[in-house]
């Protein structure tokens, strides 16, 4: 295992950039609080990314894949506009009970979908050409997947955002399933003619990609 970035970098990057709004800061402390896993949890920074890309590109439509406990999807939430709409993707029945419940505790619940079971089926019901932006975290091994389906629902000039493409380091040398998808992936978007990509060393690894019109 690589440590990407060491803490202290991170808390220093963390003091310096968007702050969280009050009710994400409680949604976070909770989950580090009662979760198993409460490392899953996006963060400011992937969070505060997903602000800013909602920002600058106008985006309106969001498709997630993987919601845990709400806090990216409330964080995108509030950078959307009144007419925005988020569909987020969970197969956990307890995540969506958790998420649901700080959703109707902001004002941002009238513009979150959940739809709960496997993303794959979910993401076939959509339109093509649906959504402006898309965040990915969910299952690992099935992000080539999701990146094939999700291509084709993200609208020209769209972004897509997939979060833990470094794997700890692990895509270096892939030994597992997981971090043999997550090579696959970052090659599926490498090699498609149509993506601009940018693989970032934020947090556990960041790729981010515009799909040209």
């Amino acid at each position: 295992m690589i440590e990407i970035v060491p803490k202290e970098i991170d808390d220093y990057c963390k003091e310096y950039s968007i702050s969280d709004s009050d009710i994400l800061s409680k949604l976070k402390l909770s989950t580090w609080e009662t979760e198993d896993n409460p490392q899953m949890i996006s963060g400011e920074l992937i969070g505060g990314l997903l602000q800013i890309l909602i920002k600058i590109s106008n985006a309106k439509t969001i498709l997630e894949i993987g919601m845990f406990t709400g806090y990216s999807a409330l964080k995108m939430a509030e950078a959307l506009p009144a007419d925005g709409t988020i569909d987020c993707c969970e197969i956990e029945s307890r995540h969506t009970i958790t998420a649901k419940k700080w959703f109707t505790k902001s004002k941002y619940d009238c513009l979150i979908n959940i739809h709960k079971g496997y993303a794959i089926k979910t993401m076939k019901n959509f339109k093509p050409e649906t959504f402006d932006l898309m965040f990915i975290d969910a299952d690992k091994p099935n992000y080539p997947h999701y990146q094939a389906l999700g291509f084709s629902l993200l609208r020209p000039g769209g972004i897509a955002v997939f979060d833990n493409m470094l794997w700890s380091g692990t895509v270096l040398n892939p030994c597992d399933d997981e971090s043999n998808a997550l090579r696959e992936t970052a090659e599926l978007i490498k090699n498609n003619p149509r993506l601009d990509p940018l693989l970032l060393p934020v947090r556990d690894g960041v790729m981010v990609y515009r799909k040209i019109k």
